[in-house]
This record gives structure tokens, C-alpha cells and sequence, in this order.
């Protein structure tokens, strides 16, 4: 029986950059009191840093303020499995308090949810009534903003699939 282990091929830089500017979902991992504890999330990007719209009730709020040290994960694969990748960033989240920069990134989440036809039910994750405009991202702020920084090259995991 053979000890040889496959090891899933890494993504380079320009990988792992293309698949978080293609998605939009991904999930935050914050340290629980037990327990990692994960959560889903929509995101924005600007081409240089991810940005979050987080309620302001819920677990995931008090283990921000504990320890702002997460990972965020993000992943694409295929119905069937022959293709996926996936990319794992360890940061810290900052809670944005600059009102020019949280109405820039309200509107980056207002266009994204335009943009790709998303169901007026993610509003609900966000904080507000899927009845109401998505513009009431903008009017309302029952949502933090929250920004990824510190994620250092050299600590992201990046994989993917093996290409035949």
C-alpha cells in the first residue's frame, strides 16, 4: 500500500485574487468561546480589500469586539465537482467609522445586489425587510461595515482542483 498522499495543487497570487473578485459570498471564521465559529457573509471588493455589511445583534458581533483576528474563506466549484477552488484569508476586521467611505462601500453593496440579480431576501441578512428597496442600504444603517485588513501574501492558502 502506497504512503503517497496527493496534495491538492496551490492557486498562484493571480488565482486567488480572480476568485474573490468573481464571488460574493464567503464566511468569516471568528473564535468562539469553545469553538471556531463561522459565518456566512456577502462581500464587496474593491480590488484591494473585502468589505462586510454585518448586523449589529448576534454572536458574530460580540466575537468581533473580543478578537478581530478572523479567516475568511471563499470557494467556487462545479455542480458536479470536477472543478473547485477555494482560498483562505487570515486577517482582522475593522469596523469602519468614516461616513464617505461606509455610504462608498453601502453603494458597492447596492450594485453588487442590482448588478448580479440577487433575490431581495439577502436584505434580510442585512439587517432590513426583503419588502423594502435595496436602496434602503443606503438611507438606513442597520448594518456595521466592516473591512479585511492585515492579510498578509505569504499566509494565504489558496487550492484548487487538479487539471487534467
Amino acid at each position: 500500500m502506497s504512503e503517497d498522499v496527493f496534495k491538492m495543487p496551490r492557486m498562484g497570487k493571480a488565482e486567488y485574487d480572480r476568485l474573490v473578485e468573481e464571488q460574493y459570498v464567503c464566511r468569516i471564521v471568528f473564535k468562539g468561546e469553545m469553538h471556531p465559529y463561522i459565518a456566512p457573509f456577502l462581500y464587496v471588493f474593491d480590488g484591494r480589500f473585502m468589505y462586510f455589511l454585518s448586523t449589529n445583534y448576534g454572536k458574530k458581533v460580540q466575537y468581533f469586539r473580543d478578537n478581530p483576528l478572523v479567516t475568511v474563506e471563499i470557494e467556487h466549484y462545479s455542480p458536479d465537482l470536477s472543478a473547485f477552488s477555494f482560498v483562505a484569508l487570515p486577517g482582522r476586521l475593522v469596523q469602519v467609522e468614516d461616513a464617505g467611505q461606509k455610504r462608498a462601500v453601502r453603494e458597492m453593496f447596492v450594485q453588487l445586489i442590482k448588478g448580479k440579480a440577487l433575490s431581495s431576501n439577502v436584505l434580510s441578512a442585512l439587517g432590513h425587510s426583503p419588502e423594502e428597496p435595496v436602496e434602503v442600504l443606503l438611507a438606513e444603517e442597520k448594518s456595521s461595515v466592516w473591512k479585511l485588513v492585515g492579510v498578509k501574501v505569504d499566509e494565504i492558502l489558496g487550492l484548487k482542483s487538479y487539471s487534467l
